[in-house]
């Protein structure tokens, strides 16, 4: 094999994997996975895409050895091939946020617009978990919840907040967590929380980054 065919094949490699990305829904599609396992009728419900559509976008994900599957019966799951697919989807993110100013100026008109407080870190939520005063909420859905948490996170699904704010007391703070940084979830339950007169902060991130950094996770 010559040196010039050798360029060729591993660029070619490298443009496989971005063009598997190079797609918005595939994108969405890998961190929405990275909260846990799903099969294609979940993943369509959570994208709002079709059957047709999400199995699609899966195929080229699986193709690039990006995700995984798993037969369960007549179901096939779809997980993320590894933790380096999720380093991959946040180098992504990150290095977008640095070069596209669309990226600062979307984070600036509804993440800070937001955000009363300044979101809280990991080593900052550690600190303070172990305060009684302090109650962290995944307001993932409840699957996402089952798969793996934060240790003492209590599950309540932003859809059911509302009908569930009996249950919170006011002399609480209430840290929320989602997705990820860019997830919305949080930042609407914390919004709700504080229009109701409750003390409640962000996360910074979310459950795939408290993985990463080698906290503990419950299930």
């Amino acid at each position: 094999m010559e040196g010039r065919e050798v360029k060729d094949r591993l660029y070619e490699a490298f443009a496989q994997t971005a063009k598997a990305v190079a797609n918005p829904h595939r994108i969405e599609i890998l961190e929405l996975i990275a909260q846990g396992e799903r099969c294609v009728d979940a993943i369509a419900r959570a994208t709002g895409l079709s059957l047709t559509n999400t199995s699609a976008h899966l195929q080229v994900l699986h193709r690039s050895r990006l995700v995984e599957t798993k037969r369960a019966g007549t179901t096939v799951f779809y997980r993320l091939a590894d933790d380096e697919v999720v380093r991959f989807v946040n180098h992504l993110r990150d290095l977008t946020r640095a070069r596209v100013g669309e990226v600062d100026r979307v984070i600036k008109d509804y993440f800070d617009a937001r955000d009363t407080f300044e979101p809280i870190t990991r080593e900052d939520l550690l600190e303070r978990a172990s305060n009684q005063d302090v109650v962290i909420l995944d307001v993932r859905p409840k699957e996402e919840y089952a798969q793996g948490h934060i240790p003492g996170a209590k599950s309540i699904p932003l859809a059911s907040l509302e009908d569930r704010l009996e249950e919170l007391s006011r002399q609480s703070l209430f840290v929320a967590y989602c997705r990820g940084p860019y997830c919305v979830l949080a930042v609407q339950a914390v919004e709700r929380l504080s229009a109701e007169g409750y003390s409640a902060i962000r996360l910074e991130d979310g459950m795939p980054e408290w993985r990463l950094a080698g906290l503990p996770v419950e299930r």
